[in-house]
């Protein structure tokens, strides 16, 4: 590797008995970002979310052997597999990341499979699947499903919550980070600061009951076998392809009122959450310990697309009136372990108005935020 002292942004960290800066892990992995200005293409922002920093180094070094991705084909999986990866190899480790899903997308199991991640194409709901998985010291399970739950309960239901009993009876003796949701949470007023940790859950509708379903398999094992977990409440991830943010975005480039019943949100840069993700391996406890997951600010729904109509010239329209509560969550616990992200709300805002405006690929899997009776 090679750098120029100067470039160095002062912050470094030692492993395999060297030190390694920024600058220098950054451009060893190809991926000189500048982190003020919009990704140009797929590629800059693949690098812009995976690319390894302190935190996450530190993270790999304490994971004490590979680590198995479950549902690594969805829209957070590649992402955070390539994080783990790219931390791994700036760590100088030899620990593998291994990634299972049915990998839909072959443009996805060639970027994976390049930057050395190996492949697993299963349907964990059929039979032996689970058991002909690799015995790994560290799990995340990010397998589940919310878009298109109504009018698929039972599918919901298994993957939600079917499946993770399976997961957690499998992998007894290894950690495990859950991917939950906020969802599992009541309306809680606006001026309240979130639902916190200890906020009694209410699911409302057969998603977000599957997904207390979910919590609970891996609560019962973490319980009864003394498995140690973490169940991450996460609610809502943004990448410039995908989110709440784009999906405001868009409706106040269309000219589409925008549904203000569920008046403000939270949300949290893609690559930030992918990083307290891989960190929580060390919050893994037995009985299992939850963390709401996302960014500390409540935003305003209406506040957010006057943001985007500024940027477009094109003032918002927006339908209903705010309700005086939301689904939203406190993370000041998740802040105190990890920090706080990266990215703040109002670049989020201009990188996504940016990358719509210059034709950036969406995801078209649009989050359904305002969605107030439970039904996805």
């Amino acid at each position: 590797m090679d750098g120029s002292p100067s470039a160095v942004s002062g912050k470094s960290w030692h492993t395999a008995g060297m030190q390694l800066d920024e600058y220098r892990v950054s451009k060893w992995l190809g991926m000189m970002v500048d982190k003020d200005k919009v990704p140009k293409d797929e590629v800059q922002l693949s690098g812009l979310l995976t690319a390894p920093n302190a935190a996450t180094v530190t993270a790999v070094q304490h994971l004490g052997g590979d680590l198995l991705i479950l549902g690594a084909g969805g829209k957070m999986g590649p992402s955070l597999a390539l994080l783990a990866q790219r931390s791994i190899q700036a760590a100088g480790l030899s620990h593998t990341v291994h990634c299972v899903s049915r990998f839909k997308s072959p443009d996805i199991v060639h970027e994976l499979v390049s930057a050395g991640v190996r492949i697993t194409s299963a349907d964990l709901l059929q039979p032996g699947a689970i058991d002909a998985l690799p015995d790994t010291p560290n799990v995340i399970h990010l397998a589940g499903m919310k878009f298109g739950t109504s009018g698929a309960e039972s599918l919901t239901w298994m993957l939600n919550t079917f499946l993770p009993g399976l997961v957690a009876r499998r992998f007894i003796t290894s950690r495990i980070v859950v991917l939950s949701t906020g969802n599992v949470y009541p309306f809680v007023p606006v001026v309240s600061g979130g639902a916190t940790e200890q906020t009694p859950v209410a699911p409302f509708g057969d998603y977000a009951q599957s997904c207390v379903g979910r919590e609970r398999m891996f609560q019962y094992g973490s319980v009864n076998n003394g498995t140690p977990v973490v169940i991450l409440r996460l609610n809502y991830a943004n990448d410039l392809r995908y989110g709440v943010l784009h999906d405001i975005a868009q409706r106040v480039l269309a000219n589409e009122a925008i549904d203000l019943g569920m008046g403000n949100i939270n949300v949290i840069w893609q690559g930030d959450a992918n990083r307290v993700i891989l960190q929580s391996f060390a919050a893994c406890a037995s009985p299992a310990r939850v963390l709401n997951l996302s960014g500390p600010e409540t935003l305003s729904v209406r506040w957010v697309a006057e943001q985007f109509g500024g940027i477009f010239g094109s003032p918002p329209l927006f339908s209903g009136v705010e309700s005086g509560n939301a689904l939203l969550s406190n993370t000041a616990e998740c802040q105190h372990l990890f920090g706080y992200p990266q990215i703040s709300p109002l670049k989020m805002i201009q990188w996504t108005a940016q990358w719509i405006q210059q034709g950036g690929r969406s995801l078209a899997k649009p989050t359904h935020f305002e969605t107030r009776d439970g039904k996805y």
